[in-house]
């Protein structure tokens, strides 16, 4: 019978979730509902030193403004909790011990100035990588090397101790990645790994075995740092009797800097100009605050959806994908081997996509919440036909009103540039026209001002484009913006004329024959 496809997030609660970490617990997500199967949360928190308050309701926050629905998880809970590694620390040293009882794994007394005085041997003796194993080791204190009765002793009378796997001198480990195809490494490479410390707490390699193991996790997606512990990990499942039931490996490849040079770091986005984090973090001990991607106005699902092309795409051009159209289309064989360049302006692109698609009432909603704060009031109909009109110049949700206030507010500052170039007697004298003849207009609607202004303009013998950056200056202060006739239309008859009144007034000076 096949197994049930179980992946599961892991991450440390000791700081932010970097946005390498979502991709990586997103990439799990799409990969079971793809297969029909379950996505779990487990808090790997063995490491209290590193232990950061708030850091683990951050991840939970993270995943659920995502969309990362969980299905096993320490708020959801699940047949195989406890799902946080601190509250499952009793159940560890049996594996442990079982595997010192196999003659897989040994006790060490080593203190901390003997591991030192070993390292500095080493690197006397010109060795490029000190470490303690299969050849070191026998010049240790350990249960190898120390006669049984004084192990005995040892462990009896409490003296601290670590159990450390005895990885074999001479061997071949093999292991099948989903992306990558064969690994192998040789055991001279790996080190005897400590799987308990001497507080009693296993370190990441046992529990992160043990208990994908007993959560019967099928496959392990996780970040391309965690390939040099693959071929330990694998022989801790031969060791422990686990190895036909040993999950598939699929490691990610890293998020790259801009520029290509090395992995995204923590400090980068700051340096940089966006943010590493999906939510805004500010940090317990020292205060520091980091910016996150919701706060800066990216909408979930834009930002999911640019996450998902970093490392993967479909084969096909399309870009746009829904969190349930990610799901259906996800395979971890169009993941790529190399390291992905983030680029930021590719994330904007996604997030001005979904902005466009969404109805204008909607994006209304974002103008309303902006004039409520700055006290303006407004209509919802007028804030949907200025959302209508705003959508295609605006990449984030506060763009609305830093965009459209001058649909609220007349200008005070005119464009130096445009009005040196285009405010002239003419222009204001058509101007003049103009709003002399506007409050006979039955109908105040962007067809009729045009009409209005081209039969003004043709008595004059001018053309429309002679006339038209310098009304839209009159009307808006800017050099840009939707279609003007529309604006005027929206601002309304009274203000539309008292504007072009107080911009012949202020702009009088570019005005000469």
């Amino acid at each position: 019978m096949e197994r049930e496809v179980r992946v599961r997030f892991a991450p440390s609660p000791t700081g932010p979730l970097h946005i390498g970490g979502v991709r990586t617990a997103l990439y799990n997500y799409l990969f079971a509902k793809k297969m029909g199967g379950k996505m779990i949360l487990r808090i790997e928190d063995t490491d209290q030193n590193r232990f950061v308050p708030g850091a683990e309701d951050y991840i939970i926050e993270a995943l659920n403004w995502c969309g990362i629905t969980l299905d096993e998880s320490p708020v959801t809970g699940g047949p195989y909790a406890p799902y946080r590694q601190s509250e499952r620390k009793p159940m560890y040293m049996q594996y442990a011990l079982q595997l010192v009882e196999s003659g897989h794994a040994y006790y060490a007394f080593d203190t901390a100035e003997e591991l030192d005085e070993m390292r500095e041997r080493l690197k006397a003796a010109k060795v490029a990588t000190p470490q303690y194993n299969a050849i070191t080791r026998a010049t240790m204190k350990n249960s190898l090397t120390l006669p049984e009765d004084e192990v005995k002793r040892r462990l009896e009378s409490g003296d601290p101790y670590v159990i450390r796997l005895k990885v074999p001198r001479k061997e071949e480990v093999r292991l099948k990645d989903m992306i990558r195809g064969w690994v192998m490494v040789h055991s001279s490479a790996i080190d005897d790994k400590v799987l308990m410390k001497s507080d009693g707490m296993p370190t990441y390699h046992l529990a992160n075995i043990v208990d994908d193991h007993l959560m019967e996790i099928t496959h392990v997606i996780r970040g391309e740092e965690w390939l040099p512990s693959a071929p330990l990990h694998v022989l801790l499942y031969r060791y422990l009797g686990w190895e036909d039931t040993m999950p598939e490996f699929a490691h990610l490849p890293l998020l790259l800097k801009p520029d290509g040079n090395g992995k995204l770091s923590k400090r980068d986005g700051d340096k940089l100009g966006f943010p590493v984090f999906p939510l805004r973090w500010t940090d317990p001990f020292s205060g520091e605050l980091s910016s996150g991607y919701r706060e800066a106005g990216y909408l979930p699902e834009a930002f999911v959806n640019f996450l998902a092309f970093l490392g993967w795409n479909p084969g096909t051009q399309q870009e746009i994908f829904s969190l349930q159209e990610l799901a259906q289309e996800f395979s971890v064989e169009r993941i790529g081997k190399s390291g992905t360049r983030f680029d930021i302006q590719k994330a904007r692109w996604f997030n001005e996509q979904y902005l466009r698609a969404k109805p204008d009432a909607e994006l209304a909603t974002y103008l309303l919440a902006a004039l409520e704060e700055h006290q303006i009031t407004c209509t919802p109909e007028k804030a949907e036909k200025i959302a209508g009109l705003m959508k295609e110049r605006v990449s984030f949700p506060q763009d609305f009103w830093q965009e459209a206030a001058y649909f609220f507010v007349a200008p005070t500052e005119y464009s130096e540039k445009v009005a040196s170039k285009k405010w002239n007697v003419q222009a204001v004298e058509v101007f003049q026209d103009f709003k002399n003849e506007i409050p006979a207009l039955a109908d105040f609607n962007a067809d009729a001002v045009k009409e209005l202004l081209l039969q003004i303009l043709e008595r004059r013998g001018m053309k429309i484009g002679q006339v038209m950056q310098a009304l839209r200056l009159a009307a808006t202060g800017a050099e840009a913006g939707p279609d003007l006739m529309q604006i005027i239309e929206v601002i309304g008859k009274e203000e539309t004329i008292s504007r072009i009144e107080t911009a012949i007034a202020k702009l009088g000076h570019y005005a000469t024959a």
